[in-house]
């Protein structure tokens, strides 16, 4: 038992304080928990719902869910890993129901049109080169936002999770409840998508006929 307890508190570490005072229900414990954790917490729940009130909203219920919940925490991760789960969990609840109420599309209406042996059936125009210019960098980060936008809600959570957060596969099936295979599958099929909307972007910012390349959203309508 005594073992069992020096692992639990290295394992929390730095947290140990805190996680004490929000077990004992120390009234200061909701603000030293938002002051810690809020900053990185909105970061995230912005990240993925790429909307300020949404991504307050989560953090709110998420702080709330960790106040509730601190009993169920036993140490086996960091504190802060066990937090970040909640606010991706409560991020990604918030995008599931976004798109109930508006009839999201599925990843299907909007990806590249693809032949029978899986290749595009339109050429793929190798913009690789004048992406590295530092001077493109900074439009294509817009682009990218943008794109992440329309993504459908199950697509953008794992791909804000997965390649803007870096977490694994695994860390990623564990805070959204999925399977490995069908996060890497979210993962790929959302990356086709999002680099069949660069390139877009790239190909009109390089016709002179169309002056200023037009945002990945508005050739959404078009697309």
């Amino acid at each position: 038992m005594e073992m069992r307890g020096r692992e639990t508190t290295t394992t929390i570490g730095k947290d140990a304080d805190l996680v004490e005072a929000l077990r004992l229900h120390d009234p200061t414990a909701a603000e030293r928990l938002i002051e810690t954790y809020g900053d990185r917490a909105y970061r995230l729940a912005s990240r993925m719902t790429r909307n300020a009130q949404d991504a307050e909203e989560v953090v709110q219920d998420a702080f709330l869910a960790v106040v509730r919940r601190i009993d169920t925490f036993r140490g086996a991760s960091a504190f802060g890993s066990w937090l970040y789960r909640i606010v991706a969990n409560a991020a990604y609840q918030k995008l599931r129901g976004r798109r109930a109420r508006r009839g999201e599309l599925t990843l299907d209406d909007v990806l590249p049109d693809f032949g029978e042996r899986g290749q595009h059936r339109e050429t793929v125009a190798d913009w690789s080169a004048a992406a590295a210019e530092p001077s493109v960098q900074a439009e294509l980060r817009i682009a990218l936002g943008e794109a992440i936008d329309e993504l459908p809600a199950d697509y953008r959570a794992v791909v804000v999770l997965h390649d803007v957060e870096g977490r694994s596969h695994e860390e990623v099936a564990e805070t959204l409840r999925l399977t490995v295979p069908n996060v890497k599958s979210r993962v790929h099929r959302a990356r086709l998508f999002l680099r069949e909307r660069l390139g877009q972007y790239m190909t009109a910012r390089r016709d002179p006929r169309r002056g200023k390349a037009p945002p990945a959203t508005a050739m959404a309508a078009c697309a």
